[in-house]
Formats: C-alpha cells, structure tokens, sequence
C-alpha cells in the first residue's frame, strides 16, 4: 500500500514537471514567434486597431484555441493568437522608438517585464501555498481594467490611463502567479492553455509598463 503510495506519487510529480516544461517550452516559442511578428509589423508599419477590433479579434482566436486546446490544432490556434499580438506590438513600438529616449524606455519595460516574470515564477515554484483564491480577484479585475481601458480611451485622461496601466500589471502579475501555482500543484494539465495565459500575462505587463515609463519619461 505505502509503495503504491509513493509510485503515484511519483508519477504525479512526473507529470507535473512534464506540463511545466512544456508550458515554458511553448511559451519561449511563442514569444520568439510574436517578436518577430512585431518586427514585420514595424517594418510594414501595421495599423493600430481600434478597441473593440482589438478586443474581438483577441476573444475571437483566445476561444478557438481554448475549444482546439486538446488537440494538435491547439498549437497552431496558440501561434495565431500570439502572432495576431505581436503585430499589435509594432505600432506601438514604432512610437516609442521614434522618439529621443524611446528605444531606452522600451528596454526598461522588457527588462522590469521579464525581472517580474521570473521573480513571480520563482516564487510560485518554491512556495507551498495555495493560490487558488486569486481566481476570483483575476476575472473580476481584467473586467474592470478592460471596461476602464475603453473609457481612457474615449475620454483621453491620462489619470485614468495610468491607473488602468497599473491595474492591468497587478492583475497580469496575480495571474502568473496563480497559473504556475495551479501547474506546481496538478490543477493545470493542459500546456496549451497554461502557455496563452502566461503570455497573455508578459504581453499585458510589457505594454503597460512600457506605457507607464513613456508617461513619466515624456514620451
């Protein structure tokens, strides 16, 4: 009985290391993909969408690949979602890069982006607690930032954008950390869609820091 015990246990820990590494596997994939869909989308100078466009496309291809997630057409449903996000990075970028301390503001936020990442990460892994409380806090806040983006949007206040910018990192951060807790425990066994909400999370925190530095650094 006691070895059965620990053979189980075993293969528990097996199979969670195995859709952790998978999930950082795809994950380093998708971000290499989506950076060199924001470079083609700088060169080609890809518009930026409107709001709604933006946030329809992102529903529209976020549900195929999580209906595709157990199957081989996830993966392609994944680099879809994520090349569609990397060309909305170009505009962006294109804006900040034109101006005097732009390209230094764009390195500060991959920076502070990936040191927040991997801090969250480490500290997902090496604790014990349970994080699944977060769930809560994680949809409600995405509903309110997303609702407060489109009225920043509108109404133009940079008050209001800078608190949306930071509601969208505080969120994004909660939310790495509550889906690598969730795979550390055997919550999470689909790669699939562990890998979009992470880099759903590292896309957030870089556009929004990106957006808090231009602010104060003038850009």
């Amino acid at each position: 009985m006691q070895q059965e015990t620990v053979i189980r246990g075993n293969s528990s820990v097996l199979a969670t290391n195995k859709v952790l590494r998978n999930t950082y596997s795809l994950l380093a994939l998708t971000l290499l993909f989506s950076a060199f869909m924001a470079k083609l989308s700088m060169m080609y100078h890809f518009p930026q969408l409107g709001p709604f466009m933006f946030l329809g496309i992102f529903f529209a291809l976020s549900y195929i690949t999580h209906k595709l997630s157990n199957s081989g057409w996830g993966l392609v449903a994944v680099f879809a979602l994520t090349g569609f996000l990397g060309l909305t990075l170009g505009p962006m970028l294109n804006y900040y890069l034109s101006s005097a301390a732009g390209s230094q503001t764009v390195m500060q936020a991959l920076g502070g982006t990936a040191i927040t990442f991997f801090a969250i990460s480490a500290y997902a892994i090496k604790t014990e607690k349970d994080f699944s409380f977060l769930r809560g806090f994680i949809i409600v806040g995405f509903v309110v930032a997303i609702l407060a983006m489109l009225a920043a949007y509108y109404l133009e206040i940079t008050g209001l954008s800078l608190a949306v910018s930071t509601l969208f990192i505080v969120v994004s951060s909660a939310l790495i950390l509550y889906e690598t807790n969730r795979i550390i425990r055997g919550g999470e066994t689909n790669y699939i869609t562990a890998t979009v909400g992470l880099y759903v999370s590292i896309y957030n925190i870089f556009v929004r820091l990106t957006h808090i530095l231009g602010v104060f650094g003038n850009d």
